[in-house]
């Protein structure tokens, strides 16, 4: 499992170990169509889920947990957790795994310390989720959420001076689109909505949310390109941070009624469901995205919007309207627009001049008789593009 999450390496394989390069071809490719259908599941799952989770444990009737405490509870879940794989690395050995975070925390304090930045970012952004989800539906929420990639793709064009092709802009627009649309059904009172529950405040959390999460992935990325640090030792130091940040937060927000209350106070199975996806979901994440590719990615949050509506009309009773379809499907094209390789891009664009150039007049060209017709391109010269920015998945280690 640290294998995979570090970048694959099969160091750690056993001599009885086989390894992808020594099957037969027709085996690794249905092994690696294999692994890309679970990982297409996994990130449709963890997506869904952890929405629905936290709109569930938040709309139970009787005590409402302290959404900081569960916060904190995910980091040191998630630390303690990269902290052993972290010592399975080492093959149990506590004197190496000691000198180790030595040597990449202490020592190199100044690339330890770089975390601090999007550690805090992460703490706000899981707390303003929490906001955001218990004042609108699981669905509305699912949809809204995705402006983190127009967030993301400015914060890459601003401070990693990407470029982004016409229609990856066209997609953005539309993305924006077509959340206007649902937020406008959302304001215009779609269905009933409990007393408790303010949309605009839900609202600003999650656009907060969205300007947090892009930033931070992008920051985060930056510093991942000068580092050779593993997946585990990055999160293990995020999570350190995250704690520390988050209990401040506690102390700040809601000191005073933890203190009399109690730190588990309000908790659930349903509670401890929301803590442990959370806190394991992005990790999983972090494994199985080496197997997915963008447009496995924009499909999965595409099914992800799909589930997580369907979800809230049997648990939550919410209420599909024409409004919030058209939103909602507009949001899903932008993202699956958004995702396809540049080079897909272009060819789709080309494919589409030379069928407008073939229609209006002759200008078709026919091979001369007797001459070899000219060599095809091949249909995998896609496939060596450069891919689009999308939110790494290494961001939702953290934010998810």
């Amino acid at each position: 499992m640290a294998a995979v999450g570090s970048g694959g390496s099969n160091a750690a394989a056993g001599p009885g170990a086989v390894s992808a390069g020594s099957l037969e071809p027709g085996t690794a490719s249905a092994a690696h169509r294999r692994l890309k259908y679970i990982s297409l599941a996994v990130l449709v799952v963890q997506n869904a889920s952890l929405i629905l989770s936290i709109r569930y444990a938040r709309t139970l009737p009787g005590d409402r947990f302290f959404a900081t405490t569960a916060v904190v509870m995910a980091e040191v879940l998630k630390g303690l957790t990269c902290l052993l794989l972290l010592f399975a690395q080492k093959r149990g050995n506590v004197k190496h795994l000691a000198l180790f975070l030595h040597e990449a925390v202490l020592v190199q304090y100044v690339d330890t310390l770089k975390l601090a930045v999007p550690s805090l970012i992460y703490t706000l952004q899981n707390n303003l989720q929490y906001v955001a989800i218990s004042n609108m539906p699981a669905a509305t929420f699912q949809v809204t959420y995705q402006l983190k990639i127009l967030t993301t793709a400015l914060f890459s064009v601003l401070m990693l001076n990407r470029s982004l092709s016409r229609l990856q802009w066209a997609s953005l627009l539309l993305l924006f689109t077509g959340v206007a649309i649902v937020q406008a059904q959302q304001a215009g009172g779609g269905g009933p909505r409990p007393l408790d529950q303010n949309p605009g405040a839900g609202l600003a959390a999650v656009v907060a949310s969205c300007l947090s999460s892009g930033f931070a992935g992008v920051y985060f990325e930056k510093i991942l390109k000068g580092s050779s640090g593993s997946v585990w030792l990055r999160n293990l130091q995020l999570g350190l941070f995250g704690t520390a940040l988050g209990l401040v937060g506690l102390w700040w927000a809601e000191g005073t009624a933890v203190a009399r209350r109690g730190f588990f106070f309000g908790y659930t199975p349903a509670v401890w469901g929301v803590v442990l996806n959370q806190a394991f979901g992005g990790l999983l994440v972090a494994v199985v995205v080496k197997y997915a590719d963008n447009i496995l990615k924009g499909f999965a949050t595409s099914l992800s919007i799909v589930l997580s509506t369907v979800a809230s009309i049997r648990l939550f009773g919410f209420h599909v309207d024409p409004l919030f379809a058209l939103g909602a499907g507009l949001v899903i094209g932008a993202v699956y627009l958004y995702s396809l390789p540049r080079g897909t891009a272009k060819a789709i664009a080309s494919t589409s001049a030379s069928a407008s150039a073939s229609t209006s007049g002759p200008c078709t060209h026919q091979q001369p008789p007797g001459q070899p017709p000219p060599p095809k391109l091949s249909s995998h010269r896609a496939d060596l593009s450069t891919e689009p920015f999308l939110p790494k998945l290494l961001t939702k280690v953290k934010g998810s």
